[in-house]
């Protein structure tokens, strides 16, 4: 009898674990929430994120493995288009689930790779090893524990105050639109200082922006000529783009 008791009890505390580690992974995918830190080696050496990207925007990137020919791609767009993403203030961090020694080998290869004939480019941001799925599991980008590469795609935009904004996923079989990644994050750095205004569909630097919620007197001088708000129904306020 006692030992029936016991194992039952082993078996409740067994599930709440695991209810509790399941939780905490989905947790993890809510906008505005801490970004999972860690320390772990990279090309670049030994790296403690966030936290040693200070003030910037950071972007995540997770690769299932190395050599692959979609993630060899994105990592070859990505650094060609590295120098715009410094002007914007945003780190790029790649992981990927391999050992450092064979990051340090595809960063190499890929470096001699002249892609679309653009001239062969050089890969100045880190390459994290992930070998044995800590930071996957930390980014809830694995299922229960178990350790699937098909599912170590995920982007992770965060911004300076080390907050999770943006989270994308992508199958194996499709590339990251890098143009729009850049989009999505020069939205977010437009609105990041201004909850009263997001961006609307297919928005675009330069294009007006929207208002959620605008005050008694802003509705009363709407339509006049010192007014920069407009709209197109009560619920649809826009802001002109000066």
């Amino acid at each position: 009898m006692k030992k029936a008791v016991l194992l039952a009890a082993l078996f409740l505390l067994s599930m709440v674990l695991v209810w509790t580690q399941e939780k905490k992974t989905k947790e993890i995918f809510m906008i505005g929430v801490e970004a999972p830190s860690f320390v772990a080696q990279s090309t670049s050496g030994e790296i403690d994120f966030p936290g040693d990207f200070g003030l910037s925007w950071k972007i995540l990137i997770a690769q299932p493995k190395a050599f692959t020919p979609v993630c060899s791609s994105e990592l070859l767009e990505l650094a060609y288009q590295q120098e715009s993403f410094d002007a914007l203030n945003a780190r790029l961090v790649i992981m990927v689930t391999d050992e450092l020694e064979q990051g340090k080998s595809w960063k190499m290869s890929v470096e001699e790779v002249d892609y679309k004939e653009r001239g062969r480019v050089k890969v100045n941001f880190p390459i994290v090893e992930d070998s044995y799925f800590k930071i996957a599991n930390l980014y809830g980008m694995t299922n229960s524990g178990k350790k699937s590469v098909q599912c170590i795609r995920g982007v992770f935009i965060i911004d300076p105050d080390n907050k999770l904004k943006s989270v994308f996923y992508y199958p194996i079989e499709v590339g990251i639109n890098v143009d729009e990644l850049k989009r999505t994050l020069v939205a977010l750095q437009t609105t990041y200082n201004n909850h009263n205004l997001v961006t609307p569909a297919n928005w675009q630097p330069g294009d007006d922006l929207m208002i959620p919620v605008i005050s008694v007197i802003e509705r009363e001088n709407m339509g006049n000529t010192e007014s920069d708000l407009y709209q197109l129904s009560w619920f649809m306020t826009f802001k002109k783009e000066k």
